[in-house]
């Protein structure tokens, strides 16, 4: 089967309801995207599919097909970080990390939805994103700063 991720080409040899967030791990061996509970309640897998957040631990291989898929190793330019990563180092958000790429996945899709969010509309996007540390009020200055990043806003 044929998969596009992060822009390249992959060949898999995995049956077709073989679950995303594994194919990812470990034959393609991107390991960014974490299984967290396995049945998309938590939001560590979450990986975008057409530019969509999808939780990749119920996403079936055969259900995405050619489809862009973009993990949080596919963020990033080369050495230049994601705005919404720049953000989250500079709001010092992640305490274990664990849930850190489903989060910013989900964010990424938020901006892309809402450049400007409310903190309402912050709570609702990450929702169900669970972070068992706690960090949500370092993960909300964090989506903001991202905004005014990607609006072109003051580097600190």
């Amino acid at each position: 089967m044929k998969l596009v991720v992060n822009g390249k080409s992959v060949e898999v040899a995995v049956p077709d309801d073989t679950p995303l967030l594994w194919v990812l791990r470990e034959e393609v061996g991107l390991t960014g995207t974490k299984f967290g509970c396995g049945v998309a309640l938590c939001g560590a897998c979450t990986v975008h599919v057409d530019g969509k957040p999808k939780r990749s631990c119920v996403t079936a291989c055969g259900d995405v097909g050619e489809r862009p898929i973009t993990t949080i190793e596919g963020l990033a330019a080369g050495d230049v970080l994601h705005p919404v990563q720049q953000a989250w180092i500079e709001a010092n958000v992640p305490q274990c990390g664990y849930c850190q790429a489903g989060q910013i996945m989900t964010t990424v899709a938020l901006l892309a939805a809402k450049p400007n969010p409310t903190d309402d509309d912050i709570d609702a996007a990450l929702s169900a994103n669970l972070c068992r540390c706690g960090t949500y009020p370092r993960i909300r200055r964090a989506v903001h700063r991202a905004a005014e990043l990607l609006a072109g806003g003051p580097a600190r």
